[in-house]
């Protein structure tokens, strides 16, 4: 499939685990870990990242290296990527093909450039994703219908060893993106996803490359951050 065309594959409805898609910008700050109760206690460094980010044309795009996934290869951009899910959030035949169910998301599979994943995603009013990350993967993603809030973390968090970290202040970001908006990430980003609309769906095209390799999903209460659970792609195809 080329991306000015993507394929429409089987729908499926699922409220709580749809993949979201969809890394933040800024100045290096210390995070202080807290001890957990099922782990030890961590020292690791939160590095923000917001001074690399720049806007373009009402996007907030952050200048990554290419998520290639397999030595010598070359995969595609953040910016293509980006330009990918802005292109067929403007396919009004396929946004409208996309099934909405009041209850919970809905999601299209798709084929997105250079061998990256892709979805087409339904957000009924109310409903968000929880903290996450989406781990090695760049992505990118905008919104078709509606308005979406992301909140994010504007640090590079350790990829390993911890289980709680207490957040640093400074670190939060929010956006609300609107129709035709969108936003492109690094890896490691970690952000959640709301529609905030108590009436209104919203629908957005996210595309990360490498493919997803695992969803990590967090918990957090005031400045601490907790890790809660690693999904792999069976947990969501």
């Amino acid at each position: 499939m080329s991306a000015s065309s993507p394929s429409l594959p089987t729908s499926v409805s699922e409220p709580v685990t749809a993949p979201v898609i969809d890394s933040a910008p800024a100045v290096s700050v210390p995070a202080v870990s807290v001890p957990a109760v099922s782990a030890p206690v961590v020292s690791a460094p939160v590095v923000d990242t917001d001074a690399t980010a720049r806007r373009t044309a009402g996007t907030d795009v952050v200048p990554v290296d290419r998520g290639t996934g397999v030595p010598g290869v070359a995969g595609p951009t953040v910016a293509e990527l980006l330009d990918f899910v802005r292109r067929t959030a403007e396919d009004a035949a396929l946004v409208a093909s996309l099934p909405l169910d009041p209850e919970g998301r809905t999601w299209l599979r798709l084929d997105g450039p250079g061998g990256s994943e892709a979805w087409l995603i339904s957000w009924p009013p109310g409903t968000g994703t929880g903290w996450h990350d989406h781990a090695e993967s760049t992505g990118a993603f905008t919104i078709a219908a509606g308005a979406l809030r992301e909140h994010s973390l504007a640090a590079r968090l350790p990829t390993d060893g911890w289980k709680t970290l207490e957040l640093s202040e400074g670190v939060d970001r929010t956006r609300l993106l609107a129709t035709g908006q969108g936003r492109a990430f690094g890896r490691h980003h970690v952000h959640e996803v709301l529609n905030e609309s108590g009436h209104e769906h919203a629908v957005s095209v996210h595309a990360y490359y490498p493919p997803l390799p695992q969803i990590r999903r967090y918990s957090r209460s005031g400045a601490v951050l907790r890790l809660e659970q690693t999904e792999r792609p069976e947990d969501w195809q």
